[in-house]
């Protein structure tokens, strides 16, 4: 969780460092919502090291969404591949019983 988060931070200031007066608000936008789901993606890592199990939501939806993202850019084979392999690890993981009765406590 924390790569992915980092991740959509990282590319949060990089949507800031190409706006444009032509397309401004678009991506204010874009970078303010790739910047907060990112802080929420690196909380829900942290939440998950504590245990805590409001983290699973934010953590399955967000592997739900790179599994449609990883067939949209299927094209592209590595990202592609990269997409479909965290996802399904992470997806994995979530599910293992251990994880299940762990965030339940």
């Amino acid at each position: 969780m924390a790569v992915q988060g980092l991740t959509l931070v990282l590319l949060s200031v990089l949507e800031l460092a190409s706006v444009s007066s032509a397309r401004l608000g678009l991506g204010l936008s874009t970078a303010g919502f790739l910047a907060a789901y990112g802080v929420l993606l690196l909380a829900a890592g942290w939440g998950l090291r504590q245990r805590l199990s409001w983290t699973r939501g934010p953590v399955l939806l967000t592997q739900l969404i790179s599994l449609g993202l990883a067939w949209n850019v299927r094209e592209h084979a590595v990202l592609a591949i990269a997409l479909l392999v965290t996802a399904l690890v992470v997806l994995a993981g979530m599910l293992h019983r251990d994880t299940i009765e762990a965030l339940e406590r």
